[in-house]
This record gives C-alpha cells, structure tokens and sequence, in this order.
C-alpha cells in the first residue's frame, strides 16, 4: 500500500503579478513532470479571491520529496523559476492522508454501477460454484469456512465503493492478507481465478461496459498478483491498512 504524501503550498500573489507567477509555474511544471519521486501536481486558483493560489503537489513519500528530489540536479532549475514568490507563500506542509474518505454522487461508484451488494453476491456465489469443480483451484480452497463467499462479496463490495461492511466485520486489508500466507498459490493458478471470475461476472449479470470491465479487470489483476506474492514462502505480512478503494481510473462510466 501507498506511503504517498500531499504537499500543500498556498501563495498570495497581487493579481498585477498573476500572469507571470502562473508562467513561472509553468516552467517549473517541466521539473516536477520529470521528478521521479513526484506521483501529480495541480495549481487551482480561488474563485473567491483570485490573489489566493494553491499548489498541490502528490509525492511518493515526505523523505523522497526533502532527501530525493530537493538534492536532485532538478531542484535548483525548479528553485530558480519559483524563488521570487517564495515570500509569499502562507504555508508549506505536508499532509498524509486519515480513513475519512468518500466519493459524491457526480459519478457512480463502481459499487453502485455494478448493482449494489446483491450483484456481489451473485457473482461470488457463480464464482465459487466454479472453483469448486475447478481442478486446478479446488485444492487451493478446500476446507475454506462456509462463508467464505459471503466475507469475499463484502470485500468486493466495499472495495469498489460499497459500505464499509467487511472493514466492520472482518478487518482491513491485513485481515484478507493473511488469508493468503502461506498457500503457495502459483500463476497458473492465478491465471484461472482472473478467469473464471471474469466468467463469473458474465453468469451473474455484471455490467458489460468497457469502462466498468476495465476497472473491474485492474483490480481483479492487483489483487490476484498481492495475493500470489502474499502467499509466498518469503512473504512478510503488511502493517495493518484499510480495505483499498478502487475507482474508475482513466475511463469514468459512459452516460450518454
């Protein structure tokens, strides 16, 4: 899971000044796309009072930001475009971020495009069904508990944006980590749970769309890889972390 960190930079700049400090960013723009250790910038502008400017800025973690990339070769070309307006600058921290989290309703959560809790459901039951008669993933679940299928569709359901119903019952992300230690699960047999839930989402009536698929697909890819790694003889297990949350990536839903 991520160590990444948020860097808040919010400036006063008199708006006489505004075309030249937007320019300055601009350039400066070209070290931050070509640091390693930046995730994403944006620089938004106060609707209220346009001299109010704030640089957000994603860093990979708070001691890459001060230890790599303000003693790397980019920093003094950075340093140089923004200097002049560092003066006024009003703050400049770092932030990590807490469990408090949510999406609006602007765009459906891929929970809610997929049918709500009862279309998890459905498709964990088909999936099951189908691992159970599956050669090659049968071994890999016998003696698994009853509700098993139960606890892995409150998973999903809270990982693409459902209520926080598996986090409440079960655990964070830790909790389903260690379902998999020490299992040995090989790529072959990572390969067919990619496809038979892939089948599965078909049985069960799962949206068909592009957009939903392809996110639906990344996270079944992640997850299938974590959990493969997880189950190696090598394998520590994380610190303790909440359930991820996975979104709609590049491609939000087509409403047409």
């Amino acid at each position: 899971m991520t160590t990444e960190t948020v860097e808040y930079i919010r400036y006063r700049i008199p708006e006489d000044r505004s075309a030249e400090f937007l320019s300055a960013y601009t350039r400066a723009a070209v070290q931050l796309t070509a640091a390693p250790q930046c995730v994403d910038f944006e620089l938004a502008r106060c609707e209220e009072d346009f001299e109010h400017y704030v640089l957000r800025i994603t860093w990979t973690s708070t001691e890459d930001h001060m230890e790599g990339f303000r003693k790397s070769d980019l920093f003094p070309d950075f340093l140089a475009e923004i200097r002049p307006y560092i003066p006024a600058i009003q703050e400049m921290r770092h932030y990590k971020p807490t469990t408090v989290r949510g999406t609006g309703s602007a765009v459906p959560t891929l929970y809610d495009w997929a049918g709500g809790a009862e279309a998890f459901v459905r498709l964990t039951s088909v999936f099951y069904d189908k691992v159970r008669a599956d050669d090659l993933l049968a071994p890999v679940f016998a003696g698994l508990a009853p509700d098993h299928a139960e606890h892995v569709a409150l998973w999903l359901a809270e990982v693409f944006g459902g209520p926080p119903a598996y986090s409440e019952s079960q655990g964070g992300h830790g909790h389903m980590v260690a379902k998999h230690m020490g299992r040995g699960i090989t790529e072959p047999q990572r390969r067919r749970w990619v496809n038979l839930i892939q089948d599965a989402a078909d049985e069960a009536g799962l949206p068909t769309d592009a957009e939903f698929r392809s996110a639906f697909l990344a996270y079944v890819e992640w997850g299938t890889r974590l959990a493969v790694y997880f189950s190696g003889p090598d394998a520590k297990p994380p610190a303790e972390q909440p359930v991820p949350r996975w979104n709609w990536g590049a491609a939000p839903p087509y409403q047409g």
